[in-house]
């Protein structure tokens, strides 16, 4: 005899006059047909940011994009007839005598600045996290550096360098030392704009690191010190460790941050002298806005070179964070 094979059961529901008719859909499938009432608040939350994203992000990096492609000039920036030149604005920057000391200063500038930020600002959430009893007074007093508008800021460090009436030429000559042209002198103008810029970004660094340390647990330091763990040995085999994460995150904006530092620079030296000080966004502005002639298209080709290296090293960070996730 041959084997019986089971024929899977097709699903009827019986009619009122006894015919046999079809299953109606399960009730996830008629969910999935139709979106439902929290699939639309959830559209209806994103809506505002995507609508802010677009207005204010995407459409002024497409302006800019643009910008640099064409010959712009003020008739046509008004009529918006100018002509298509490819590539012409970012040959014509990098051709520029100003675009290599740029460059240079530019990074220069970053890097000193993040090194000097993320170390005093390390240092002093170690410092603070010993929780002693002025230290919350301190901290509100650390952050007044970043609370203070920047032209504020800048204006009390030109006050502060100013090589006739300077506070800080003052104490170096009760000092014996002779005055520092510390903002008209090419030597020392760029030392004068990273000065400002550490001071004003190192209660950004404190806040994050100090944040950070407040989610490391209290036993593992008590563990180490009964091990016979002193505290640099605490410090580089706890603290460093656990904090990459956030030194990454704190890092990163740090960059941005400082890629973009226009005000500072502008306000204490202009970019002077002689271009001493000058970073691409400064030169992107003296292009864009700092000359009878504006070359709007050469000044937003700078400008986009500061977005490809803020998205270049934005990527690096994803892919490292990545890496470490996956590890």
């Amino acid at each position: 005899m041959k084997p019986m094979t089971q024929v899977p059961e097709r699903r009827s529901v019986q009619s009122r006059n006894g015919a046999a008719t079809s299953a109606p859909p399960p009730a996830h499938a008629r969910a999935r047909r139709r979106p439902t009432s929290q699939q639309w608040a959830a559209w209806a939350f994103l809506a505002p940011v995507t609508l802010y994203l677009a207005l204010f992000y995407a459409y002024p990096l497409y302006r800019n994009l643009d910008l640099s492609l064409r010959d712009y000039t003020v008739r046509s920036f008004v009529q918006g007839d100018a002509p298509f030149t490819g590539l012409a604005n970012y040959r014509k920057i990098f051709d520029d005598p100003t675009f290599a000391p740029a460059l240079l200063h530019t990074a220069v500038f970053t890097a000193v600045c993040l090194v000097f930020q993320y170390a005093i600002g390390l240092a002093l959430a170690v410092f603070f996290n010993q929780n002693f009893r002025l230290s919350a007074t301190l901290r509100a007093l650390f952050l007044v550096p970043w609370l203070l508008p920047l032209i504020v800021s800048a204006s009390t460090w030109s006050w502060m360098l100013n090589s006739d009436s300077g506070i800080v030429n003052t104490l170096l000559s009760a000092l014996g030392v002779g005055p520092v042209n510390w903002l008209t002198s090419p030597s020392w103008s760029l030392t004068s704009v990273i000065i400002a810029n550490i001071w004003i970004g190192v209660p950004f660094n404190l806040v994050v690191l100090y944040s950070g340390l407040q989610s490391i647990p209290a036993s593992l330091y008590e563990a180490a010190a009964l091990d016979g763990a002193n505290a640099w040995r605490r410090f580089w085999s706890i603290t460093f460790p656990l904090l990459r994460p956030v030194s990454a995150i704190t890092l990163l904006l740090g960059l941005v941050y400082t890629l973009k530092v226009f005000d500072i620079i502008w306000i204490m030296t202009k970019g002077g002298p002689a271009d001493s000080s000058t970073t691409f966004a400064t030169w992107s502005y003296q292009l864009g806005f700092g000359n009878l002639l504006p070359a709007f298209g050469p000044g937003a080709a700078v400008g986009n070179l500061l977005v490809v290296a803020a998205l270049v090293f934005g990527l690096i960070y994803l892919k490292v964070q990545r890496k470490q996730a996956l590890s």
